[in-house]
């Protein structure tokens, strides 16, 4: 794919990067290699006025990653002392060959730059010329910056003329520890500048920082800001001075301690480097900032200036947060709100409340394949549920379902209303797709048109953007009151819903339309010309008539020139608006010899033929020009009054906002539920804590709309008490992962609101969704593939409530088969007595299926694998995966015969079938294998018993006999007792395998 399909650029020559002489160059490279340290991540392009540069590393980065060629890579300051630093590369990328160096257009560069903050995670600095705008120049200065939470110097650069589809949501996290370091307070701060929108969350944690995890996981936090390190402390402080002293936190009237990150081996330094880690762990960047950030003495002044006015700080309970409002005060001045005049009075402060959604942690996301892959460029989209589920038409509602999967719902009420507005639009399709393709389709993204006319730099074209929305209120309105729902109780949803506010709305938004259409020339938008009514001023009715006066000469002067050729004027001869030439003629090909040498002025010849002019044609063209630049410098002061006006119509855009991204969200739950390869049905959820977990012909939707694949469904069933720990074996590839995912799925689907994959199914609302499948070491954290596999495990066990539905997959894999069976062991054993949770467990420790035997609840199935033998007096098999999930025991591996699937060679695959018999001999042999390992627990305690009665009956028998007994004869006698037993227990001794063996292993 080239870069320019990558990033939807226009094809374009590529920008030469050319400084003039040698002396420019080097100038350059030793600027360049004298620059700042910046942090890791971090991407540099130089704006040289109408393209951008990149050199050292992001050259070459953004030549692998973008041209996919180090071919376009050029060399400065070959030769120069800039290279002297190293034969290979220096810090900032120069190389022996000189400082690489490569250009990108600004449309590339727009594109790029999009990806790396909003896929990549990457920070991105834009150097400018200190001296203007000079290609050339020597001497630079950081002009932009940006981060993943911090897009706002960028926004204008590259979501001017395009919808950002994620929120960049920043937050800033302070740890509190109290009671001597036993309780961790975590106060968190979070801000959306794209909505304006402010919130806070305080709370208690575990060791873990399940709740922060799970908080991370609910907002899609893109960075995360905490207090510096000891070590970057010094270096901050010499270049900015010491920042202010934090005013001291106090809990329950007692002073608490605030952790200073370092490399020390305290208490306080372990939790918070734990802290970090799992944040890091869900993919966040973290930025270090000043300590002094975090004082919360100036936040209720600045609060003021960001709230609307008629909000009193002092009142609001979430100034009772302390550690909070410390977080809420580093990211005001972070993102420099309290000095940013124009979003004064604008901003909105929230409360999250954890407890109103279920917790996800970065696990399950993964596990359940939530998200797309960002760096998976060009892969299926329904890889992922959100791709799956994304039949979004606007903006907005595509970022509300991100968060609406994020945030899966605990109350049942509000679960069920979502539910049946989908089930509203499932019933009615032709209200379905016509709301689709008439109503929210042409729906512009009214938060980007709203921050554009609050910070003043709205146009016309987005005052009629919004115009034409609005017009289609009363069309979406009239659709949904003429919806056709199953019944009267969803037709008074629907009315309180989305009827009632869409009609407030397009009532206040009436003389918004009047005038609209009575300052802007619609009829003008035909011709993609966005102008006033020439009649709202006298200057501009005017320049209007003497526009149109020269239209009619162009028009005049089109009919000369045909009736002079003779070239038809309709088909062969055009009149156009040229880009460069302004208004000229076109002749087709063919008739191009008819203007030849009759005082035409060629302009120019192209593949649709030949454009000229004449001196009158261009005499009135430069005409047209002129008098279009003049009513656009006269109405500029006018369209600010009417941006202006619209601008105060934000409030009701941004509810609107609102209501269209939810109405877009429950349609598209509509459209995938009832166009699946077979329809989705409505679950029944019941209250937490109540009810089983029963899933009839269950399919994962994600791979069941995959191309040649023939999903095969499957019955879950989980009874609280009776079945609520599943334990399942069967071979690789036979279906186990897919099979445990598919209920984590289907249960967040069904707390979403959304219709499941399934013939039917009834569910309870689960507090939280946990999952420990497949973890992958980091090398750079220093966390192994068995640690990351025991924190994930530790997690689960600290977090896990009985609501929670737990989901662990091969677990004990990272470490040897004795000590990873023991650990998988331990775990079940202490989640299905300790815990009660709804829990599926892959396992390949075929002894783990004997705790069924001593509890319950848990409950053992296998995934079918149909097995024949190849040839008699031979060993080899043929297994066929069916991909059932059937009640029972697997008492079999087949991993052999996987690697058989894979092409291993077959020398391989004899030498692994030979030691694997010999282990097998091993093991079942009676010298040092287990003799007892195929004997069932029911042959074991009934041979116990047998031996019980046995000794029993032998002891009784003695001492009846002991009295008859003479001392001579007392051995004979015992003797003759014994044969007697014997003969008596005889059928019971035979007829048991585990006394057999007993007997055999004297």
């Amino acid at each position: 794919m080239s870069a320019n399909l990558m990033y939807g650029a226009q094809s374009s020559a590529k920008p030469v990067l050319d400084m003039g002489d040698n002396a420019a160059e080097n100038s350059f490279c030793r600027f360049f290699e004298n620059m700042p340290s910046r942090l890791p991540g971090t991407v540099r392009l130089f704006d040289r006025g109408d393209y951008f540069s990149a050199h050292g590393q992001d050259a070459l980065m953004i030549a692998s990653q973008v041209y996919k060629t180090t071919n376009v890579i050029k060399y400065l300051g070959a030769g120069s002392a800039s290279k002297a630093s190293s034969s290979t590369s220096n810090v900032n990328g120069i190389t022996s060959k000189g400082l690489p160096s490569l250009t990108l257009s600004m449309a590339l560069a727009k594109g790029f730059l999009r990806d790396a903050l909003t896929s990549r995670q990457m920070r991105v600095e834009i150097w400018e010329s200190a001296g203007g705008m000079q290609r050339n120049a020597s001497k630079w200065q950081l002009g932009k910056e940006a981060s993943p939470g911090n897009l706002q110097q960028l926004e204008d650069l590259l979501f001017s003329n395009i919808d950002n589809l994620s929120s960049p949501l920043v937050m800033a996290v302070k740890l509190v520890l109290a009671n001597g370091g036993t309780t961790r307070i975590v106060g968190v701060a979070f801000a959306d500048a794209s909505s304006r929108k402010l919130g806070v969350s305080e709370f208690l944690d575990d060791e873990m920082f399940s709740n922060l995890e799970s908080l991370v996981i609910q907002l899609g936090i893109k960075e995360c800001l905490i207090a510096e390190t000891q070590e970057t402390k010094t270096s901050r402080e010499a270049s900015s001075g010491k920042g202010k002293k934090a005013a001291p936190i106090e809990i329950d009237g007692e002073p608490a301690s605030v952790p200073k990150p370092s490399k020390g081996k305290g208490k306080d330094e372990h939790d918070l480097l734990k802290m970090i880690g799992v944040i890091e762990r869900c993919g966040v960047v973290m930025t270090e900032v000043q300590g002094g950030m975090f004082n919360a003495s100036r936040v209720q002044e600045d609060m003021k200036k960001l709230l609307h006015s008629s909000l009193n700080p002092l009142a609001m309970p979430e100034f009772d947060l302390k550690v909070a409002m410390s977080s809420l005060s580093a990211i005001i001045s972070y993102l420099d709100l309290a000095d940013a005049t124009p979003h004064h009075g604008q901003w909105r402060l929230l409360h999250h409340d954890l407890s109103q959604y279920m917790k996800l942690d970065a696990s399950a996301l993964k596990a359940l394949n939530l998200m797309p892959n960002p760096l998976e460029l060009g892969g299926n989209k329904n890889m992922s549920l959100y791709g799956l589920l994304n039949h979004c038409k606007t903006a907005q509602g595509q970022r509300l379902l991100a968060m609406w999967l994020k945030q899966p719902l605990v109350n049942l009420h509000e679960i069920e209303k979502r539910q049946d507005m989908v089930e509203a639009f499932v019933e009615d399709h032709n209200t379905r797709r016509s709301l689709q393709a008439d109503c929210l389709k042409p729906m512009p993204d009214f938060n980007r048109l709203t921050k554009r006319f609050n910070r003043g730099i709205a146009s016309l074209e987005d005052v009629v953007r919004v115009y034409q929305a609005v017009s289609k209120l009363p069309q979406m309105i009239q659709l949904l009151e003429n919806a056709q729902p199953k019944d009267q109780a969803q037709i008074d949803l629907l009315e309180r819903t989305f009827i009632a506010p869409l009609r407030e709305h397009s009532q206040n938004l009436e003389q918004y339309v009047n005038m609209v259409e009575e300052t802007i020339d619609l009829d003008e938008l035909a011709h993609h010309n966005f102008v006033l009514q020439a009649a709202f001023d006298p200057t501009l009715e005017e320049i209007k008539g003497k526009l149109i006066g020269v239209m009619d000469g162009l028009d005049d002067e089109h009919d000369a020139v045909a009736n002079a050729t003779g070239i038809d004027k309709e088909k062969k001869l055009h009149l156009e608006k040229h880009h460069v030439y302004g208004y000229s003629l076109r002749v087709t090909k063919a008739e191009v010899t008819k203007i030849k040498g009759k005082g035409y002025i060629d302009l120019a010849t192209q593949k649709s033929g030949t454009i000229f002019t004449t001196r009158k044609l261009k005499k009135l063209s430069e005409e047209h020009t002129e008098l279009t630049q003049l009513y656009e410098k006269t109405q500029r002061g006018l369209v600010k009054e009417v941006v202006a006006i619209a601008a105060s119509y934000t409030p009701i855009l941004e509810a609107l906002d609102n209501l269209v991204a939810s109405l877009d969200v429950i349609v598209s739950f509509a459209h995938v539920s009832d166009n699946a390869p077979i329809p989705y049905v409505k679950p029944k959820v019941n209250e937490k804590g109540s009810g089983d977990l029963v899933v009839k012909q269950a399919r994962h939707p994600c791979l069941e709309v995959q191309d040649d694949i023939s999903f095969i469904a499957n019955d879950h069933v989980m009874l609280k008490g009776a079945g609520e720990f599943q334990i399942l074996t069967g071979p690789n590839m036979g279906g186990k992962s897919t099979y445990i995912r598919q209920v984590g799925v289907i249960a967040l689907m069904a707390q979403v609101g959304c219709f499941v994959p399934a013939e039917e199914a009834t569910l309870p609302v689960f507090d939280s969704i946990l999952a420990r499948v497949g973890a992958g070491d980091s090398q750079l954290k220093g966390v192994s593939t068995f640690m990351a596999e025991m924190l994930e495990t530790a997690a689960i066990l600290k977090t896990a409530t009985k609501d929670s539905l737990v989901i662990i997959d091969e677990l004990g894999r990272g470490t040897s088969t004795y000590d990873g069976f023991g650990l998988a062991w331990a775990i079940s054993e202490h989640i299905a007595t300790s815990i009660h949770c709804f829990c599926l467990f892959a396992t390949h420790f075929h002894e783990l299926t004997t705790l069924s035997q001593t509890l319950p609840h848990v409950k053992n199935y296998h995934v079918v694998a149909h097995v024949t033998q190849k040839a008699e007096n031979t060993k080899e098999r043929d297994i066929t995966l069916l991909y059932k999930v059937e009640e029972g025991v697997c008492d079999q591996s087949f991993g052999i015969h996987v690697a058989e699937l894979a092409n291993f060679p077959e020398s391989v695959v004899r030498l692994a079938k030979r030691k694997a018999d010999e282990l097998e001999d091993f093991g079942d042999g009676t010298e040092t294998g287990d003799v007892f390992a195929k004997i069932s627990k029911q042959e074991t305690d009934e041979g116990t018993q047998i031996i019980q009665e046995f000794f029993q009956a032998w002891k009784a028998m003695e001492e009846e006999q002991e009295s008859k007994m003479s001392d001579g004869d007392v051995v004979a006698e015992k003797q003759k007792v014994l044969q007697q037993v014997v003969e008596q227990f005889k059928d019971k001794l035979e007829g048991n395998a585990w006394v057999q063996t007993v007997l055999e292993n004297f």
